[in-house]
């Protein structure tokens, strides 16, 4: 597996190890209560890092199919 390819596990850990350790309500950040802002905090990190592993993987470096 390359290294790149073990980004992926972050938000996994993020979304579900670290889910009972952020489950509670205060402190409120953004007007969101923190439990909303974790998961909308991974959501977005998740999307940032699957498009690092899609610029940086060396195995997508082939062209387009047409």
């Amino acid at each position: 597996m390359n290294a790149i390819k073990l980004l992926l596990l972050i938000p996994f850990i993020g979304f579900l190890a670290l889910l009972p350790y952020a489950n509670k309500i205060e402190p409120y950040i953004l007007g969101m209560p923190f439990l909303l802002f974790w998961v909308a905090f991974w959501m977005v990190m998740a999307s940032v890092i699957l498009l690092i592993v899609y610029k940086f993987d060396p195995d997508n470096k082939g062209s387009d199919p047409e």
